[in-house]
């Protein structure tokens, strides 16, 4: 666990970027974003969906070449989802960022010990899968330089923030999946399916 707080955090990162694609992971990485930038169009929230969020951001970077596509996920969800470092991999989307909110505990479940609670070096699995950019932020005075990474450096990027175990409370946001899909496309594309 670190001593950095997670909705200052995910504000600096997404906070008046709304060029920027997101996908949320389950629980409170959703809450973050949607304190951070709002209940925003170009908000998805994987709901219910635990380690889906990196593979569906790689999806959205892989269709949105020119837009920067930023994930943000607990370390638990992460962990769920360790296979998708490699699969991002095989494509190397330069405008992809991984972000984990690391707490070392599943909270959603009771608050539990994570893996990296119990020390694995997330980060370090980034960049053994080949991650260009991978990095632990768990300094406040690196926060400032760690942020201009994950929004700018060529990618992919993954970046694990240690966070407190502190839960802010939760924020009013979607919860519709079908219709925050058809939100999500008709402010990226202009468009509805029809």
């Amino acid at each position: 666990m670190g001593n950095l707080d997670r909705r200052d955090i995910v504000k600096r990162i997404l906070g008046g970027r709304d060029d920027i694609l997101v996908v949320t992971g389950l629980g409170g990485a959703g809450y973050d974003c949607t304190a951070a930038r709002g209940d925003h169009d170009l908000n998805f929230c994987m709901h219910g969906a635990m380690g889906g969020a990196p593979i569906v951001a790689l999806g959205m970077a892989l269709a949105q070449p020119s837009r920067r596509v930023i994930t943000v996920l607990g370390d638990g969800d992460m962990l769920m989802g360790i296979g998708s470092l490699a699969t991002i991999m095989t494509k190397k989307p330069d405008n992809l960022a991984v972000v984990v909110l690391d707490n070392g505990h599943y909270v959603e479940t009771g608050n539990q010990l994570t893996a990296s609670g119990y020390g694995v070096d997330l980060a370090g699995m980034a960049q053994a899968a080949g991650f260009p950019v991978a990095f632990d932020l768990a300094d406040p005075a690196d926060v400032d330089d760690k942020v201009r990474r994950i929004q700018e450096s060529p990618g992919p990027v993954f970046a694990c923030v240690k966070i407190t175990g502190d839960q802010p409370p939760t924020v009013p946001k979607t919860r519709d999946a079908s219709y925050m899909k058809l939100r999500f496309r008709k402010a990226l594309l202009g468009v509805l399916p029809t």
